[in-house]
């Protein structure tokens, strides 16, 4: 390694970006008395929407402190729940994040969500006009200055990215609201407005149905519901806890 040195010691939850550290986080990284705090962690794999609060020899930093020789850094992680000042909690997600999406908007969580890849600069471009918190496993684009705020979904497991999502946001929820198809709003409608989406079985079954205001999509109570229902339970208690 080249230059003057830092001392770098990352929380445990931060690990996963920085396979080059030692098995308790630490690592050495070279400083060049011109690049910031921020740069240098970036540079070590981590987005810096995960990163909480940085503390150089005993005292709080900001990104931009620009690290001297010898200097010993903790990175800690981003502190749960994680408020996102200055707009209405909502949600922007890539193209890999589909069920996500879907389970998100179950709950009544606004949440837009891209089918196809637009490509990095057009989704940080979305996020910063429409002020959406982007959730993405892709590093890179976390990395994008233009974002309105962003964080890494560390599972690749629906249930447990949802349980992730929730407990770091908390986002107030209104389960049954939304369309989890385009992210609508709901309203309720009448079995002769949605006649034509229904098979005969279901036409006969069930009588309580919902429509989206913007794609117009009938929903009821389906054989799916009571799986549904238990996500549903789930992400409340969840976001209800220390309320």
């Amino acid at each position: 390694m080249n230059g003057p040195e830092i001392h770098v010691e990352f929380a445990p939850e931060l690990h996963v970006f920085v396979p080059r550290a030692r098995r308790d986080g630490t690592v050495r990284a070279a400083t060049d008395g011109v690049s910031s705090l921020g740069h240098v962690i970036e540079s070590l794999g981590v987005p810096l929407t995960e990163v909480g609060a940085l503390v150089v020899d005993g005292r709080d930093v900001p990104v931009s402190h620009v690290p001297a020789a010898g200097e010993s850094v903790t990175v800690r992680a981003v502190a749960h729940p994680q408020r996102v000042p200055g707009a209405p909690l909502r949600f922007l997600l890539d193209v890999h994040l589909g069920t996500l999406a879907r389970r998100l908007r179950l709950l009544g969580v606004d949440t837009a969500y891209e089918s196809i890849d637009i490509g990095d600069p057009a989704l940080a471009a979305r996020s910063a006009a429409e002020r959406r918190v982007m959730l993405s496993r892709d590093r890179g684009l976390l990395r994008r200055r233009e974002l309105w705020a962003g964080a890494f979904v560390y599972s690749t497991r629906p249930e447990e990215q949802l349980r992730e999502v929730l407990d770091r946001f908390r986002p107030g929820l209104r389960p049954w609201t939304r369309c989890t198809a385009c992210n609508g709003l709901l309203r309720e409608a009448t079995k002769e407005e949605v006649a034509d989406q229904l098979k005969h079985g279901t036409h006969a079954t069930y009588d309580v149905f919902a429509q989206c205001g913007e794609c117009g999509r009938a929903y009821w109570r389906g054989a799916h519901h009571e799986q549904l229902e238990a996500i549903v339970r789930e992400a409340v208690a969840l976001c209800s806890e220390g309320r």
